[in-house]
């Protein structure tokens, strides 16, 4: 009977040791950095158990055994609120550090940028081509109807969500400077606004001429003259699928179209592209200005002429820049 307790006993003794050898292990790998040198990038799926997450960070290096960091997860209190997501994880992470960072759904930002000045389709045609984003776009925008600028987005968002978004940002564009407009504006709508902005985004890629510019088009609406702006030309050509490719010609002035400036009195029937917000402001509070009339002047910028006398010496200028340039 003594012996058999001394063995009982000495089984327990070895029990107690193997659990706490255990205990010490498991300890040590949870906490031990991962063996990754740089960077992990990763997808977690909704819907994903703890023990699918485990496996997945130990298939990446990310963890060193998936039973002891799915067990060591579950004793966090904070382990129900794990995210799915796309996560960037650190070179030699900690279980700590996956665990805080899946908790507080610190993802990945990706960012798409929509340059002024692009069509519905051309914007549309942007995102397509935008790999991380999912979906399909239709109908297609209104042309006007989006506010370009740099939106952030993480896995999972669609086309049609970043079309939301800038939709919603013209929106709230409108609701900050249609109430500070000028008094004396030509413009009775903020679509109008929106028509004028377009051309102006469209006729200058110089910051600080848009103002300038506005001025002249604000000007030329007042006296009753037509804008005489090429761009609607080109985009009443185009119905906005893209660049014309070629120098418009003078039949192309005299093309009727709903757009065609030369031949229309006062705006066309709406914006040629998606302006701006620079833009828009601009012709919501256009530089004061004496000018009817600018041309291209060589430099990237426009000359300016109060006159038409004056206007027709800054365009024979260009001309002979012009020629001058060919090959």
């Amino acid at each position: 009977m003594r012996n058999l307790l001394k063995v009982l006993i000495i089984f327990a003794i070895a029990a107690v040791l193997t659990a706490g050898g255990v205990f010490a292990w498991g300890y040590k790998t949870f906490h031990a950095p991962a063996e990754n040198l740089e960077p992990v990038t990763m997808v977690i799926e909704p819907g994903s158990s703890l023990r699918t997450i485990a496996r997945q960070l130990a298939d990446k290096g990310l963890v060193r055994d998936a039973r002891v960091f799915a067990i060591g997860a579950r004793l966090d209190p904070r382990h129900t609120r794990l995210t799915a997501g796309e996560y960037r994880f650190p070179a030699q992470v900690s279980a700590l550090e996956i665990i805080d960072k899946l908790v507080r759904h610190d993802v990945v930002h990706h960012t798409v940028t929509v340059p002024e000045g692009l069509t519905s389709r051309e914007v549309v045609d942007l995102l397509n081509a935008e790999a991380r984003l999912a979906g399909d776009i239709q109908p297609l925008p209104g042309e006007g109807t989006l506010l370009p600028e740099t939106y952030q987005y993480t896995h999972g968002a669609t086309r049609a969500m970043i079309l939301e978004r800038m939709s919603r940002a013209l929106d709230d564009l409108r609701a900050e400077l249609w109430p500070k407009r000028a008094s004396d504006l030509p413009i009775s709508s903020w679509e109008e606004a929106l028509t004028l902005a377009s051309i102006v985004e469209k006729e200058t890629g110089v910051a600080s001429e848009r103002g300038k510019v506005a001025g002249v088009f604000i000007n030329r609406l007042r006296r009753g003259m037509r804008l005489q702006s090429d761009p609607t030309v080109s985009y009443g050509l185009t119905v906005g699928k893209g660049p014309l490719g070629r120098p418009l010609t003078k039949a192309d002035l005299r093309q009727p179209t709903p757009y065609n400036t030369y031949v229309i009195d006062a705006l066309p029937q709406g914006p040629i592209c998606n302006p701006g917000r620079d833009a828009i402001a601009a012709v919501l509070n256009p530089v004061a200005t004496k000018a009817l009339y600018f041309v291209a002047d060589g430099t990237g910028g426009h000359a300016f002429a109060n006159t038409l006398a004056e206007h027709n010496r800054n365009v024979a200028k260009w001309r002979r820049l012009e020629r001058q340039n060919k090959p």
